[in-house]
C-alpha cells in the first residue's frame, strides 16, 4: 500500500533527520512506528504528507510515487490524511465546522452524508455538533481530530503520537476509536506513540526507529513479548 524507500529528509540543509528510512505497510494494517525522542518519527509522518520534501528516496503510494507533491495535493488527491499531535482541532469553531473543514473539498451533500455516517460512529460528535471544540475534553478532541481527517476518506492515516497527555482511562478509549476505524474504514494506519506497549496491543506489525533509521521491525505481539526489546527500546522488562 506504502512503501517508503530510503529516504532521507531534515529541516535544514546540513542536518539530515532520515537517514535512509525504508519500511512499508498493506492496506488495512495498523503500523506503529517507536523509538526515543528525536529519532524521526514525526519527521517520517510530516514528510509522508509533504510538510517536508525528501532530499533522497521515495514514497510510493499504492505504486504512484508522491514524493515530491505538496500536502494539499495529498489530502484531495492522494487519499492521506493527517492529524498532528497539537494543536489537531479548530478551539474557536464549533464540532460541525470542525468536520466541515475536513470535508472542505467534498461536494456539498457528500460530506454531510459523511458527516452523518462520522457521528454515528462516534456519537460524542453528534451529541456535541454546536458546542465549540475548546469545550471538549482531551479525548474528544483527539476523536474530533481523527473524524475531520476521515471525511474525506483517506486511504493512509499518519496519527502523531494521538495519546499526548491523555490520562490512562481516555488512552484507552481514544486506541479503540483507531481500531475502529481500521476495521470500518479498511484505511492504512500509520502512529507515531510513546505509549509503547498500548499501541503495540492493536497493531499489526512496528517499526522502532533509531538515529533516523530502522533498527528493528516485526509483529507486534513479538515485538512485546520479546525480553531484550522491552528492556532496551519499550521501557520495561517482561511480566
Amino acid at each position: 500500500m506504502i512503501v517508503i524507500d530510503k529516504l532521507v529528509a531534515g529541516y535544514s540543509a546540513e542536518v539530515d533527520i532520515l537517514k535512509g528510512m525504508t519500511l512499508c505497510a498493506e492496506h488495512a494494517e495498523i503500523i506503529t512506528l517507536l523509538g526515543p525522542n528525536g529519532c524521526g518519527k514525526s519527521t517520517l509522518l510530516k514528510t509522508i504528507a509533504g510538510f517536508l520534501r525528501p532530499r533522497q528516496g521515495s514514497i510510493l503510494l499504492q505504486g504512484k510515487d508522491v514524493s515530491t507533491l505538496p500536502v494539499h495535493h495529498k489530502i484531495r488527491h492522494s487519499g492521506i490524511g493527517f492529524v498532528p499531535q497539537t494543536e489537531n482541532v479548530f478551539a474557536a469553531l464549533s464540532v460541525r465546522e470542525n468536520l466541515q473543514v475536513g470535508g472542505h473539498y467534498m461536494a456539498r451533500q457528500e460530506a454531510r452524508r459523511r458527516m452523518e455516517q462520522l457521528c454515528s460512529t462516534y456519537p460524542v460528535l453528534g451529541r456535541k455538533l454546536n458546542a465549540p471544540a475548546a469545550s471538549l475534553s482531551g479525548g474528544e478532541r483527539q476523536i474530533l481530530a481523527l473524524a475531520r481527517a476521515l471525511m474525506p476518506r483517506p486511504r493512509l492515516l499518519l496519527l502523531d503520537e494521538p495519546s499526548a497527555g491523555l490520562s490512562p482511562k481516555v488512552l484507552l478509549e481514544v486506541f479503540e476509536a483507531i481500531v475502529t476505524v481500521r476495521e470500518q474504514e479498511q484505511v492504512t494506519i500509520l502512529m507515531v506513540e510513546q505509549n509503547a506497549m498500548e499501541a503495540l496491543r492493536i497493531s499489526d506489525r512496528a517499526y522502532v526507529l533509531s538515529m533516523g533509521a530502522v533498527a528493528l521491525t516485526g509483529r507486534a505481539g513479538e515485538l512485546m513479548n520479546d525480553p531484550q526489546v522491552r528492556e532496551l527500546y519499550l521501557g520495561g522488562r517482561a511480566a
